[in-house]
């Protein structure tokens, strides 16, 4: 496996790629402020060199989410435009309608399923679950659910999960999102079904927006993928031959980044047990 060449700033690398598809939450804001370097990276990269298409797992449609963004204090300067797992899991929420679903997620979230011909069950008589997260971030946990989950893969119920993020770092503090639910669901027998990152839908989505934007078929190897989850923004871009920034200071940033800037050694040690690549990898996402 070869290690990630680390770097100090997107210049270095921005003679090499036309169209970044970069992670939000870990890079840009961290769920309570924005990351003011970050952003004016982003910003002279669409000003100098091409779009910036945001890549999200908010498991929401993307309007709302560009009010989060506003709220959080990031320029619109700094991106294109934005595609998330909301986006990229309402066409399977809408093949299953009509029909009865089970809604697992804040009251918040509900806006995923606004427009399409479904009613709200509950376990025993839904025909699918869908899960946004749990339903209070704060202070749900997995394990909360898997008497009521167990009689779910009894019934033979399908789970998709709008949101594939195990963790999201909330300010200094590490919350469970809707991955963490569906691998449970899994773990207990059940089928668990996913539109956003690592999975190909979002990419799909996100390519095809890049394709517009340059007014050209896309050059994959001139795509740069940036994200700071292993097993979402670094798997995704593997999965599909594209280059990957590894930004180090996000969830797993007490491990990967010291006192003295990268530990590669960590780096190297964190991408090999998860059978992982990774093309760059920066502290935290600076110009």
């Amino acid at each position: 496996m070869t290690s990630p060449t680390p770097i100090q700033g997107l210049s270095e690398l921005a003679g090499r790629y036309d169209v970044l598809l970069c992670d939000v939450w870990g890079v840009i804001h961290n769920g309570r402020e924005s990351f003011p370097e970050a952003c004016a990276a982003l910003a002279r990269f669409r000003a100098e060199v091409g779009p910036v298409i945001l890549i999200s797992n908010a498991p929401r449609p993307h309007p709302p989410v560009v009010e989060q963004l506003d709220a959080l204090g990031v320029p619109r300067v700094a991106w294109t435009t934005l595609v998330t797992s909301g986006d990229a899991t309402r066409p399977l929420l809408a093949a299953r309608a009509p029909g009865r679903v089970w809604a697992i997620g804040p009251e918040h979230q509900s806006v995923l399923y606004g427009g399409l011909d479904l009613s709200m069950g509950g376990p025993e008589d839904a025909d699918f679950i869908s899960v946004t997260g749990p339903y209070d971030d704060e202070n749900d946990e997995p394990g909360d659910y898997r008497d009521r989950f167990i009689s779910c893969v009894g019934r033979g119920l399908d789970l998709i999960c709008a949101n594939p993020d195990i963790v999201v770092q909330r300010g200094d503090r590490l919350i469970y999102c809707g991955g963490a639910l569906a691998q449970l669901y899994e773990s207990l027998g059940g089928r668990a079904i996913m539109a956003g990152k690592p999975y190909a839908p979002i990419y799909e989505m996100a390519l095809k927006q890049a394709e517009a934007e340059l007014g050209r078929p896309i050059d994959a190897a001139r795509v740069l993928c940036v994200g700071d989850g292993l097993p979402t923004d670094v798997r995704g871009a593997n999965a599909r031959g594209l280059d990957i920034l590894f930004v180090a200071n996000g969830i797993h940033g007490a491990e990967t980044v010291g006192s003295d800037g990268l530990d590669m050694e960590v780096i190297d040690d964190l991408l090999r047990q998860e059978g992982l690549q990774a093309t760059w990898a920066i502290p935290d996402m600076a110009w």
